[in-house]
C-alpha cells in the first residue's frame, strides 16, 4: 500500500505540472490586454508602458512562463492585478465559502445510493418508475433554471430565504439543493445499474437460496460489491461541485470561487485565473486520487498493479 500511493502521488505531481504548463498558455491565449483593463480607457501610452513594466508583462512569454513555473515550485502564486493582493489571499477567503457550500451538499450522496437501491429493490414497479423519472429529472433540467425557480418560489414567495448573498449557513440551503440535485439523480441511476448487475450474479442467488435474510442480502453483500462504480461516480460528482459550481454561485450571489472565477476572466487578472484553474485540476486529481485508494478499502481483491 504505502508503495502504491507514493507512486500514486508521484503520477499526481507530473499531471499537475502538464496541467501548469497548459494553463499559463491558455491563459495568455485570452484576448483581451489586462493592462489596459486595470489602466482603464482614458490612459496614454506612456501609463501603460510603465503599468505593463511594473507588471512584468512587458517580458518576453517564455521569460514570464520561467518566473511562473519557479515561483510556483516555490508555491507563490503570484500577486493580483486588479486587487494587489497575493493570490494566496484572495482565493482563500473565496476558497472556505464554496468548501462549505460543497459540505452542504453532500446530502446528495446518501440521497442518491438510497433512491437507486430503491429503485433497483422494486425493479419495474412503481417505486422503481418514480425513483427514475426524478433522475431523468434531476439530471435533464439546467442548473441555472432549478435556482431562479427556487428563488422565486421559497425566497420571493415564502420569503424563507434571502435571495441572494451570504451571512449564515442557512443562505447556503437553495444553493445546495440545486446543487446536489444533479448529483443525486446522476448517482441514483448508477447505483441502480450497478445493484441490478450485483443482484444477478450467482453468489446473490446462492445466498438466497440458502435462506440469508433479504436484508444481508442485500445491504452487506450485495452493495458492498456495488459500490465500486458508485464511488467513482461519487468522487467524479464532488469534483464538479467543488470546480464547477460557477453558475450556482453567480445565481445566488455567492462570493466563491466560482463568482471570482468569472470576475477573474472579465477583468483578465491572469495569475488568478491560472491559480483557479490549477486549484480545480488538483480537486480532481486528488479526488482521483482518494478513490482509487478506496476501491481496496471496500474491496481487498482489487490489485493495486
Amino acid at each position: 500500500m504505502p508503495q502504491y500511493i507514493l507512486k500514486r502521488l508521484m503520477g499526481t505531481l507530473g499531471v499537475m505540472l502538464v496541467i501548469a504548463i497548459l494553463a499559463f498558455f491558455f491563459v495568455h491565449m485570452l484576448p483581451g490586454d489586462p493592462v489596459r483593463m486595470i489602466a482603464g480607457e482614458d490612459a496614454t501610452f506612456q501609463e501603460m508602458e510603465i503599468l505593463r513594466q511594473k507588471l512584468g508583462l512587458n517580458l518576453p512569454l517564455h521569460q514570464q512562463f520561467y518566473l511562473f513555473m519557479v515561483n510556483l515550485l516555490q508555491l507563490d502564486f503570484g500577486t493580483s492585478l486588479i486587487s494587489g493582493d497575493a493570490v494566496y489571499d484572495v482565493l482563500s477567503h473565496r476558497y472556505v465559502l464554496t468548501a462549505k457550500l460543497t459540505l452542504v451538499s453532500l446530502w446528495f450522496i446518501p440521497a442518491g445510493i438510497i433512491l437507486g437501491v430503491v429503485a433497483a429493490t422494486h425493479k419495474s414497479r412503481f417505486l422503481d418508475r418514480a425513483c427514475m423519472v426524478f433522475s431523468v429529472s434531476g439530471i435533464s433540467v439546467p442548473e441555472f433554471w432549478f435556482g431562479l425557480i427556487l428563488i422565486q418560489v421559497f425566497a420571493v414567495k415564502l420569503q424563507w430565504f434571502n435571495p441572494t448573498g451570504f451571512q449564515s449557513l442557512a443562505d447556503l440551503t437553495l444553493p445546495a439543493i440545486t446543487v446536489g440535485m444533479m448529483g443525486t439523480a446522476v448517482i441514483a441511476r448508477f447505483t441502480r445499474s450497478a445493484f441490478l448487475d450485483v443482484l444477478s450474479e450467482n453468489y446473490i442467488q446462492t445466498a438466497r437460496a440458502k435462506g440469508v435474510k433479504r436484508f444481508n442480502v442485500t445491504y452487506v453483500h450485495a452493495l458492498r460489491n456495488a459500490m465500486l462504480p458508485i464511488i467513482t461516480v461519487i468522487g467524479l460528482q464532488i469534483g464538479f461541485i467543488l470546480s464547477g459550481s460557477i453558475v450556482v454561485e453567480a445565481i445566488f450571489g455567492l462570493p466563491g470561487l466560482g463568482s471570482l472565477l468569472i470576475e477573474s476572466v472579465v477583468a483578465r487578472d491572469h495569475p488568478v485565473v491560472q491559480t483557479l484553474l490549477l486549484l480545480y485540476s488538483f480537486h480532481f486529481v486528488m479526488i482521483n486520487f482518494v478513490v482509487d485508494v478506496l476501491y481496496t478499502v471496500i474491496n481487498p481483491q482489487v490489485r493495486l498493479k
